[in-house]
């Protein structure tokens, strides 16, 4: 069966809890599959499928979305192709559907590479490439961006991963957001605003069972409080037993997004881990999960310039995070 995300680049690594083996793919170079002797530590989706709902694709050079797709640059109009047209807003950036190339490949890393052309909207020129390193800790990811072309550009930089701890409900997970302010939008989910988390039900930073939320919120002022030296903050989900699976960023990753929907297409994987899904699949039970999106910037920051990062010719950018399990046992 033909794959739909291109070429797939599996990786395995040995860790204290088991093997870990992950599924990087060809278009979007997105995270396919994530697993840890076995246990499923993001949602999957077979090789035949287009990734649900941006499942695992990294999102460049803007995360989540802007506005009617306008922007202005030194009072020139800009204007970007509607891709959330619902909502009439441009989404996720400009290599959704880009395949990437090989620059480096191992047994336990991937380095592909895109490139964004100058386009309507978004007359740039970046050179961008994305590693997945597994180790015996978790999965690390890093993306560069380099500025190729000959006028300063306006990047950020997302990802859309969807965790879970596989052989447990997604309901009964404890979700924690390090997050102190909550972005507040209008009804086609565009920033209106911001506000503290504090008293309110936004406030996740204690933990909340997931099949008690209904979420498509983004949050600043991520907590560097409890984050291990270079990290800038953490998200976790958390099991009854105990094991967690953590996001965590870098100073670059000042906000997350966080989406909850209950119709996410969940398919069988029958416990064979990050090769689940490799042929065609039956009809999926629509059912709960939850995306952590780390993000350099929030919805419409090329309009509020919140967090965003503009890169000189020449410039290169560097910026990280991972995901890391813990109380798993091989």
């Amino acid at each position: 069966m033909p794959a739909a995300t291109g070429m797939q680049y599996e990786l395995t690594a040995t860790t204290p809890a088991g093997a870990a083996r992950a599924t990087i793919t060809e278009v979007a170079a997105g995270l396919r599959a994530y697993s840890v002797g076995g246990i499923d530590l993001v949602e999957t989706f077979p090789v035949a499928v287009q990734p649900p709902m941006a499942a695992g694709i990294v999102l460049v050079p803007w995360p989540n979305r802007i506005r009617d797709g306008a922007w202005t640059q030194n009072g020139v109009a800009r204007q970007l192709s509607l891709t959330e047209p619902v909502r009439h807003n441009a989404i996720h950036g400009l290599l959704r559907f880009t395949p990437y190339h090989e620059l480096d490949f191992t047994g336990s890393s991937v380095t592909l590479g895109a490139t964004v052309f100058p386009q309507s909207g978004y007359p740039f020129h970046l050179e961008t490439a994305v590693t997945y390193a597994l180790g015996p800790t978790g999965l690390t990811v890093t993306h560069i961006l380099r500025n190729a072309g000959e006028t300063d550009a306006p990047v950020a930089i997302g990802s859309h991963p969807y965790l879970k701890i596989g052989d447990v409900p997604t309901g009964d997970l404890v979700l924690r957001v390090a997050a102190a302010t909550h972005i507040d939008v209008d009804e086609r989910l565009n920033p209106i605003g911001q506000s503290p988390v504090d008293g309110t039900p936004h406030d996740l930073r204690a933990g909340v069972r997931v099949d008690t939320l209904t979420l498509d919120d983004g949050f600043a002022d991520v907590d560097v409080l409890d984050a291990p030296e270079g990290l800038r903050g953490e998200h976790s989900l958390t099991a009854p037993d105990g094991r967690s699976v953590t996001l965590w960023g870098d100073e670059n990753m000042r906000f997350v997004q966080v989406y909850t929907p209950r119709n996410f297409p969940v398919h069988s994987t029958s416990g064979t881990g990050a090769s689940a899904g490799a042929g065609t699949a039956a009809e999926p039970v629509r059912g709960q999960a939850v995306a952590i999106e780390p993000m350099t910037a929030p919805a419409d920051a090329f309009n509020s310039g919140a967090g965003l990062h503009w890169l000189k010719p020449g410039e290169s950018w560097t910026v990280r995070w991972g995901i890391r399990p813990a109380g798993f046992t091989a």
